[in-house]
């Protein structure tokens, strides 16, 4: 193979990435950015799976992009994805879903960090939702601003700016 095939070869992952257009408000202000596809898909589950996509969209802000119901009973989410405005999204289903193995993990075990230009706004909105204060909202010394809750079901949620090296 040529120096320049293998260049090709190399890089291709990063020039067929695909970016989503995504409105982000952020304090009132409105604004549109191109954030790349997800590709990477954290999975939590939840006993009360309806309740969490409640939870998750009216506490921290996620947007609900897909929702499927179990056939026979409503109530079990056989799977959902919930969009990040930043960029990113998270997966959930109902637990203990029969035939499902990915459904017998144990709830209430996750932790998760959301990078975030707007804490404060994500702190407010989270607290008025009911999500109990696991660390407050502070300054880091690693230049980021953040805090961490539970949610309803002991799942550990933190939100900064920190967003890596």
């Amino acid at each position: 193979m040529l120096p320049d095939e293998m260049d090709a070869r190399r890089d291709a992952p990063f020039r067929s990435r695909r970016l989503i257009a995504t409105s982000v408000t952020i304090g009132g202000m409105t604004d549109t950015i191109n954030a790349p596809a997800v590709s990477i898909w954290p999975t939590i589950l939840y006993d009360d799976a309806p309740a969490a996509l409640k939870f998750l969209t009216e506490a921290f802000g996620f947007t609900v992009s897909l929702m499927v119901p179990n056939d026979v009973d409503e109530s079990v989410v056989e799977h959902a994805q919930l969009q990040w405005p930043a960029g990113g999204g998270i997966m959930i289903g109902s637990s203990n879903r029969p035939g499902n193995q990915f459904s017998q993990r144990p709830t209430g075990a996750a932790a998760v960090y959301v990078v975030t230009t707007d804490p404060d706004a994500v702190y407010d909105r989270a607290i008025a939702a009911g999500a109990q204060v696991f660390a407050e909202l502070v300054e880091h010394d690693y230049a980021s601003r953040g805090f961490s809750v539970t949610d309803p079901e002991g799942n550990l949620w933190s939100f900064g700016t920190y967003g890596g090296e």
